[in-house]
């Protein structure tokens, strides 16, 4: 009996399709070409050649869009990323406002909000510009704090138009209540349209049947209501006007399902409440 005879040669590995100088010792799942290791990409299913991987990668308005459903509390970020900007803008300006203890400067004069002040210059902006504006870096990091926890709250639970919207007359409202309340200091801060903030949320849990006062947003809205009144210098005015906007929304805006409020409500009551709160400081200055 005869036996098989060998190969006269060894079998070819293939060159890989990018690098004909380098083997190709496994192939793209995809398309078949063989690849070396440099030219393979992990896939779902085995690995795609370059290739493949780019073709099979989405277009540039897919990934955006895909980036930004994955971006929960995006408005959140932005918010403090403005008022930290401010800050830092300040900062960079007169680094004596990073502790907060010196005097105004400059900057904060021409962004802080005082009802006198407000009367002779008749410089709106004031109004918005203020609730921007911070007194020393541990004015800034409460307010940011706050923000963000608060923010992963309510964005999620309302969408990022409603929270923009819950914010914005948050602070008009907290603005108004300067006017109404403060004395003849600047006066600034994300304080009133975050005390509208945990004023919503109160609000909403209690439609919801929570009882406020035994989770930590009920503690906080006491503490800060407590800091309010208790340490000087703290401006009555804007946190108070900031959680009465912000509980009148949140009230319409945080309905639970099982008690529905009319189809719009919840667009047209913040609106409501910043228009408001804009004439009213108008009329009140004169």
């Amino acid at each position: 009996m005869s036996l098989p005879q060998p190969p006269s040669q060894a079998p070819q590995i293939p060159a890989c399709y990018r690098h004909p100088d380098r083997e190709g010792a496994r192939s793209c799942t995809r398309c078949g070409k063989p690849a070396c290791s440099d030219c393979l990409v992990r896939a779902a299913v085995g690995s795609h050649c370059l290739d493949c991987a780019k073709a099979g990668r989405p277009d540039a308005k897919t990934r955006a869009v895909r980036w930004n459903a994955s971006q929960s509390t995006l408005v959140t970020f932005v918010l403090i990323g403005i008022n930290v900007a401010v800050f830092a803008w300040i900062s960079l300006s007169d680094s004596s406002s990073l502790g907060g203890r010196g005097g105004i400067t400059r900057q904060q004069f021409d962004l802080g909000l005082n009802k006198a002040l407000l009367g002779y210059t008749h410089e709106w902006y004031r109004l918005v510009t203020a609730g921007f504006l911070h007194f020393g870096i541990m004015h800034l990091a409460f307010n940011m704090f706050m923000l963000y926890q608060l923010g992963q709250l309510l964005e999620r639970s309302l969408g990022r138009a409603q929270f923009v919207m819950l914010y914005g007359a948050s602070l008009l409202a907290g603005s108004l209540g300067v006017l109404i309340l403060d004395g003849a200091g600047i006066s600034g801060g994300a304080s009133g349209a975050v005390f509208g903030l945990l004023a919503a949320a109160a609000i909403g849990m209690h439609r919801r049947g929570v009882n406020v006062f035994s989770t930590g947003i009920g503690t906080t809205l006491l503490l800060n209501l407590f800091i309010t009144f208790a340490i000087p210098g703290i401006s009555i005015g804007g946190h108070l006007g900031g959680a009465v906007g912000g509980a009148l929304c949140g009230y319409v805006m945080l309905a639970p399902k099982w008690r529905p409020v009319p189809s719009g409500a919840a667009w047209l009551t913040p609106a409501a409440v910043a228009v408001a709160s804009v004439v009213a400081s108008i009329i009140l200055v004169g």
